[in-house]
């Protein structure tokens, strides 16, 4: 699991760009919204050709230990070493990756 520490050092300019995780689950309405919010920022900075990090999506029900870990808080948002508990606002979204990737 990644550290839930927040570091406020963006990535070095030579680091590679590490994987934004979005713990979900199935019938999550809440997760649905996330998803599509992270989706959609990721093909902005795409488009705009910055660094992008890549999505994956954690199913907390077919693992034992983010199903504890995260239960109570999804969707949950994990990124270089930061995370975001109930994380559903394009602007807080959009300040992690750019606090990350572009400070």
């Amino acid at each position: 699991m990644i550290d839930p520490t927040p570091t406020d050092a963006p990535l070095p300019d030579d680091a590679p760009v590490p994987d934004i995780v979005l713990y979900t689950r199935s019938a999550c309405d809440l997760c649905d919204d996330t998803r599509r919010i992270l989706k959609a920022l990721l093909a902005e900075r795409a488009a705009f050709a910055v660094a992008t990090p890549r999505l994956i999506e954690c199913d907390i029900d077919t693992n034992d230990e983010w199903q504890r870990a995260n239960f109570t808080a999804i969707p949950v948002v994990e990124f270089a070493g930061r995370r975001l508990e109930i994380v559903t606002s394009a602007a807080k979204l959009r300040a992690l990756l750019r606090d990350v990737l572009d400070a």
